[in-house]
C-alpha cells in the first residue's frame, strides 16, 4: 500500500507541475517511463486519482491538474433547468447554466470549473464531473405511454423526468404516485432511467399526497424489528428499585401544560413563591434511563433526530411505548425525571439552581386553553390585568364569556371555572406573574420575540382541508415557553463553565447583505434600525418589532426580519444565540422528541454520578460534533417536510375557491410577479404578465413593480385585493390576479411623469 501511495504521489507531482500540459494516458505513461508490464497498474492509479477528485479527466481523455478554477460543491437544481453549486467556506454560490450541468441532479456532489467571474455579478461555472449522487430514489407522478413511462419528480428541483422501461413499471398507471430506484443517472443528453419499487397509490387517493412527501424526504416511519423487540425489556410503570437515590418530590404540586391532543408530555412544572422570589422546577422525562447509549433504541433515535409533526400524523422519534407511555409525564402516575430546580429572585435572575434526578407525580394535566381560561376568568372577577389587558376598563367583560373544556370534554363557564380550579388559582397566578418577569428581563437584554401566527389546518377524515387560519397562541403558551427557555439557559451556562463536552443550540448574527436588504425594505414603510461595522444588536430587531406591533404591515415585516436571520443549529461550541440575546443556550426540555436533548441528558446524568472519566470525556469530545451535525441536518429535513405538507394542504384548500376574492398583503416582489399573503396565512403569486392595463417593470432597488405608462406601483407590504385564478395541486402553487377595480378598495392609480408635467 505504501508503494502504491508513493506512485500516486509521483504522478500528482508531475500533473501539478506548472510546466505540465494535459496529456492522455499513453502520453503520460511515456513521460513517466512506465514499463509495458506496469501499464495496467498505472491505469488503475490514474482512475483512483480521478475518483478521489485529485486529478481531472477531460472530455478528450486528458489528465489535467485541479487548478484554482476547479472546485467541489453541492448542486442545487432549479425547475427552469439551471442550477447553483455551493462550495463549503465560500459565501457566494456559482451559477450553472442548463447546458453546463452535465446531467447533475439536485443534491449531487459535483466538481465545477469556473467559466466567468465578472465583477459585481454572480460567478458562473460548468459541472465537469459528478463526484457523488445525492438521490438513489425519487418520488413522483407516473405517466404511462404505450411501451414505457416517465416519472415526474415531486421535487421540482429535480428538473429531469425519469424514464421507466415497460418491464420496470410494476403495473403502474397514469396518476399513480410511485417510488423510483434510479438505475442510470444519464449524462445531460440522455434522461435518467429507473425502476419503480413501490406504488404509493393514485394521486387522488386519500393519504397518498402526504405519504408521497414522507417517502420523498426519506422519513423513517416503521421502527425496525430489533427496536420493537427491545421494548419488551422496558416496564410499563416505574419500579420501586428505580426510585433509589433519587430526590423524591412526589408531594410537590406538579402540573403539565400542553395542547389538548398532545400525548408525549415530556415537561412538568412545580412553582412556589416566597418573600424573596420563586422556586421554579422544570422536570423533564428521564428518557435516557430507558434509552441506553448504542442500544437499538438509541441508534434509531439518532438516525431520526426528531419527531416530525405533519398535519395529519406524527412520526415519532421514539416508539409509542416510551413517547406516550413510560416516558410521558401522564397525570396520576409516578415518573422518573431529570429536574432543573431554580431559585429566581423578584427581578427574574436565577440566583441558584440544582440539577438532579427525581421521582415526580403529576397532579393535573392541563391544556393551554384551560390555563388561559382560568387566568382570564380570575382577572375579570378581580378587575385585574391579564395579557396586558386591563379588565377594569372593559365594562362589558363578563365571566360568562369565558369557557373551559375539562379533560372529560365537559364545558364550564364563568364562576364554574373558578369553583372547579379554586385550589389551583394561586398556583397559576404565580406562574403568570413569574412568566411576565422572565419575559420582561429577556426583552431588556434584547431577545427577539417573533409572535406572528402559524397556520392551523383542519382536515376531514379523508384528509381534505376544511379550514385554514392562524394558530391561536395565548399567554399560557408563553408561560411554558418562558419556563423552558430559562431552564435551557441555566443548563447551558452551568455546563459551559464546567468545561465539559456538550451540545449547544447556537444562532449567529445575520450577515451584512441581509441587513442591508432588510433596511431597504423597512425604509419604504418609514422604519429603520441602527447598525455599525456590519453588525447589529438583537435589541434593534426587537425595537423594530415593537414599532410595527398592531400595524397592517406587522406580519409582513416580521417575516422579512425572520428571513434575514441565520438558521439556528446545534454545535459543540457555545457561540451564543443571537435571537435570544444570550451567550448560553441548549435544548434540554424535550428528550422524547429531540435527540439533542436526549444526548445532553446522558452527559448530565454521567456527570451527576461522577462517571465522566477521562475516557468518557474523550468519547464525547470525539462524537459530539458528528452528532450535532446529524441533529441539525435531521431538524432541517423535518422542517422542510412539515412545510411541504402545509403547502400541499393550502393548495388543496384554495383549489376549491377558484374565483373567490380575498384581501392580502404583498409579501414578496420578483421580476416575474408578486407574492401575496392572505389573512389565513395562504400565500400565492400574481404573475406580472397577468396585471392588466399596462406593461409593468420590476424595480429591484425599491422592491416594486411599476406600470410603464400609468405609474401604478405595487410594492412590498402593500395591501391588495386578489382573485384566486389557478391552483396546481401537484406543484403546490397558487396563482392570484389583482381583483378588478370595482371589487378592489385598494386599487389606486398613481399618475406617471408625463401626467405630472
Amino acid at each position: 500500500m505504501e508503494q502504491r501511495n508513493e506512485r500516486k504521489k509521483r504522478i500528482l507531482q508531475v500533473i501539478n507541475d506548472k510546466h505540465y500540459k494535459p496529456l492522455k494516458q499513453k502520453e503520460l505513461a511515456f513521460l513517466l517511463q512506465v514499463q509495458p508490464e506496469d501499464r495496467e497498474a498505472f491505469r488503475e492509479l490514474l482512475a483512483e486519482l480521478v475518483k478521489e477528485g485529485k486529478v481531472l479527466l477531460t472530455k478528450r481523455g486528458k489528465y489535467q491538474s485541479l487548478s484554482d478554477v476547479t472546485k467541489i460543491g453541492m448542486y442545487t437544481g432549479n425547475p427552469k433547468g439551471f442550477g447553483f453549486v455551493t462550495v463549503e467556506g465560500e459565501e457566494e454560490d456559482y451559477f450553472i447554466p442548463e447546458n453546463a450541468s452535465s446531467g447533475a441532479l439536485h443534491g449531487d456532489k459535483v466538481m465545477i470549473r469556473i467559466v466567468k467571474s465578472p465583477a459585481g455579478r454572480r460567478k458562473e461555472a460548468e459541472v465537469v464531473r459528478i463526484m457523488e449522487h445525492g438521490n438513489s430514489q425519487v418520488v413522483g407522478y407516473y405517466q404511462k405511454n404505450k411501451n414505457y413511462g416517465f416519472v415526474i419528480p415531486d421535487n421540482q428541483k429535480i428538473c429531469q423526468d425519469i424514464f421507466i422501461s415497460k418491464k420496470h413499471t410494476m403495473g403502474a398507471m397514469t396518476g399513480h404516485k410511485v417510488v423510483v430506484q434510479i438505475t442510470d443517472y444519464g449524462d445531460g443528453k440522455k434522461s435518467p432511467e429507473g425502476k419503480i419499487i413501490e406504488i404509493l397509490g393514485h394521486v387522488n387517493d386519500p393519504g397518498t399526497d402526504i405519504l408521497s412527501i414522507v417517502k420523498a424526504f426519506n422519513l423513517p416511519v416503521e421502527f425496525p424489528e430489533e427496536v420493537m423487540q427491545s421494548l419488551d425489556q422496558i416496564p410499563d410503570e416505574v419500579k420501586p428499585e428505580e426510585t433509589k437515590d433519587r430526590m423524591d418530590i412526589r408531594d410537590w404540586k406538579t402540573v403539565t401544560i400542553d395542547g389538548e391532543d398532545a400525548k408525549d408530555l415530556d415537561d412538568a412544572i412545580t412553582l412556589t413563591k416566597g418573600e424573596n422570589g420563586y422556586q421554579l422546577g422544570v422536570h423533564i422525562a428521564d428518557v435516557t434511563h430507558y434509552v441506553k447509549e448504542h442500544a437499538p433504541l438509541d441508534k434509531e433515535a439518532l438516525k431520526r433526530g426528531t419527531s416530525v409533526y405533519l398535519v395529519d400524523r406524527v412520526i415519532p422519534m421514539l416508539p409509542h411505548k416510551l413517547s406516550n407511555g413510560i416516558c410521558s409525564l401522564n397525570a396520576g402516575t409516578d415518573r422518573l425525571a431529570l429536574s432543573c430546580i431554580m431559585d429566581i429572585d423578584l427581578q427574574g435572575r436565577v440566583v441558584g439552581h440544582n440539577i438532579v434526578e427525581t421521582i415526580i407525580h403529576v397532579d393535573c394535566r392541563m391544556s393551554y386553553h384551560q390555563v388561559d381560561g382560568i387566568l382570564r376568568a380570575n382577572a375579570i372577577r378581580n378587575q385585574g390585568v391579564y395579557d396586558d389587558i386591563d379588565y377594569s376598563r372593559i365594562t362589558d367583560a363578563s365571566l360568562e364569556d369565558v369557557e373551559v373544556s375539562l379533560n372529560d370534554g365537559t364545558l364550564i363557564r364563568g364562576e364554574q371555572i373558578l369553583e372547579e380550579y379554586q385550589d389551583e388559582l394561586e398556583f397559576f397566578e404565580n406562574m403568570y406573574e413569574l412568566s411576565k418577569i422572565l419575559r420582561e428581563r429577556r426583552m431588556e437584554r434584547g431577545s427577539i420575540d417573533f409572535d406572528f401566527p402559524e397556520a392551523k389546518i383542519s382536515l376531514t377524515e379523508d384528509g381534505e382541508p376544511i379550514e385554514i387560519g392562524p394558530y391561536d397562541r395565548n399567554p399560557a403558551h408563553k408561560i411554558i415557553e418562558d419556563f423552558m427557555l430559562i431552564a435551557n439557559e441555566t443548563i447551558a451556562e452551568d455546563y459551559f463553565w464546567q468545561d465539559i463536552p456538550f451540545e449547544y443550540r447556537v444562532h449567529g448574527a445575520p450577515d451584512e447583505e441581509k441587513i442591508e436588504k432588510l433596511q431597504a425594505v423597512i425604509k419604504g414603510f418609514g422604519y429603520y434600525f441602527k447598525s455599525s461595522n456590519d453588525t447589529i444588536h438583537p435589541k434593534e430587531f426587537q425595537k423594530l418589532l415593537k414599532k410595527i406591533e398592531g400595524s397592517p404591515e406587522e406580519g409582513f415585516i416580521s417575516r422579512m426580519t425572520l428571513r434575514a436571520m441565520q438558521q439556528a443549529r446545534y454545535s459543540t461550541e457555545c457561540s451564543g444565540h443571537f435571537g435570544l440575546a444570550t451567550k448560553y443556550y441548549c435544548h434540554f426540555t424535550s428528550p422524547i422528541r429531540r435527540y439533542p436533548d436526549l444526548q445532553i441528558h446522558r452527559i448530565i446524568k454521567e456527570n451527576l454520578h461522577g462517571r465522566l472519566t477521562e475516557k468518557r470525556l474523550s468519547h464525547y469530545s470525539g462524537i459530539l460534533s458528528v452528532v450535532a451535525e446529524s441533529n441539525s441536518k435531521n431538524e432541517r429535513r423535518a422542517q422542510e417536510a412539515e412545510r411541504e405538507v402545509e403547502k400541499l394542504k393550502k393548495a388543496q384548500y384554495m383549489s376549491r375557491r377558484i374565483g373567490e376574492v380575498y384581501d392580502g398583503i404583498i409579501s414578496g416582489v420578483t421580476g416575474y410577479g408578486l407574492y401575496v399573503e392572505l389573512d389565513n396565512t395562504v400565500e400565492g403569486m400574481v404573475r406580472i404578465s397577468s396585471i392588466p392595463d399596462d406593461f409593468y417593470i420590476y424595480q429591484e432597488e425599491s422592491m416594486s413593480i411599476v406600470g410603464k405608462d400609468s405609474g401604478k406601483t405595487y410594492t412590498m407590504g402593500q395591501k391588495v385585493r386578489i382573485k384566486v385564478v389557478h391552483v396546481d395541486k401537484l406543484l403546490k402553487t397558487i396563482d392570484f390576479e389583482i381583483a378588478p377595480e370595482e371589487e378592489n378598495e385598494y386599487a389606486e392609480t398613481k399618475r406617471g411623469a408625463t401626467d405630472r408635467k
